[in-house]
């Protein structure tokens, strides 16, 4: 399957806008919506808060936190917030996972700064500790370094995919041991350096863990233009997306499945800002259902 979402604002005073486009994707057959994480913003929504409505509004669409702050938000809570949304909404959530990377607003919140080091092997220990606390079973006790459960009973709500937002190698090889799959930082692509780096990383790490890399999907923030008209350059000097017509977007996500395992798309408007609803419409209503007929 290939997904197809959108990425919406966390904004306090883009609300009633918000809620608006996430009816649209849903009505119009989007898969995904997508919201930011950044708790110590006092002028942003908190991400799970805003999600949980989002998908009460909605009815088919699947919501991702893209991704959560993990040193803001520990594993065990974590699980049981997102183990609750999929019970609450049929099964339509999809975890986002980080490393955290704005220590000194996180610091603010009044949670420990940890070192580039700690923050990795915590971020392993939290994907590894939040997807035994789903789907049922023995209760689980976990002595790790940075988290610590007894004796607690897992939830019966199968826990969803974990897709990571990793960066760095060490955080990239966390994603190739322990995740579902993996969203490029900086919005780059499957043409860009960052993606040819880094995917192998990925991948090495997978089947050193005796884990199949093809199981570990790449789904793509991609901001860009959708233009009434063809545009002369679909990418700008440094190869980053730029956008084009329908017909011009068509051909890139298609290529982008076929010849390079592509498994999603988010659209972000340019500069990675909020989609406006004209675009969104275009998104839904031409682009997906062309790019799904073209890769079946």
């Amino acid at each position: 399957m290939v997904h197809f979402g959108i990425g919406v604002s966390t904004a306090v005073t883009a609300v009633p806008d918000t809620l608006e486009l996430a009816v649209q994707a849903d009505q119009s057959g989007l898969d995904l919506i997508t919201v930011s994480d950044h708790p110590y913003h006092a002028d942003r929504l908190d991400a799970y808060a805003e999600l949980g409505v989002l998908l009460g509004k909605t009815e088919r669409i699947s919501g991702l936190v893209s991704v959560t702050n993990l040193p803001t938000r520990p594993a065990s809570m974590l699980a049981r917030t997102v183990t609750s949304l999929s019970a609450l909404t049929g099964g339509r959530i999809v975890l986002g996972m980080g490393v955290g990377g704005l220590w000194d607003d996180i610091a603010r919140l009044g949670f420990a700064k940890l070192t580039p080091a700690q923050a990795v092997r915590a971020f392993e220990e939290g994907i590894r500790l939040v997807k035994m606390l789903g789907g049922g079973g023995d209760p689980v006790t976990f002595d790790g370094e940075f988290y610590q459960v007894t004796d607690l009973e897992p939830a019966k709500e199968k826990m969803p995919p974990v897709w990571t937002g990793s960066v760095g190698p060490k955080s990239l090889a966390v994603t190739g041991r322990v995740a579902d799959g993996w969203m490029p930082g900086h919005a780059a692509d499957w043409l860009s350096e960052r993606y040819r780096s880094s995917r192998p990383v990925i991948d090495k790490a997978a089947v050193d863990a005796g884990r199949d890399p093809g199981d570990i999907v790449t789904v793509y923030n991609f901001p860009g233009r959708i233009t009434a008209e063809p545009l002369a350059r679909t990418r700008a000097d440094d190869g980053r997306w730029m956008g084009g017509s329908p017909a011009q977007w068509v051909e890139e996500l298609t290529g982008a499945v076929l010849e390079h395992d592509a498994a999603g798309f988010v659209l972000f408007g340019p500069g990675g800002s909020t989609p406006d609803r004209t675009a969104a419409a275009r998104w839904a209503g031409e682009i997906v259902p062309a790019v799904r007929e073209a890769v079946g």
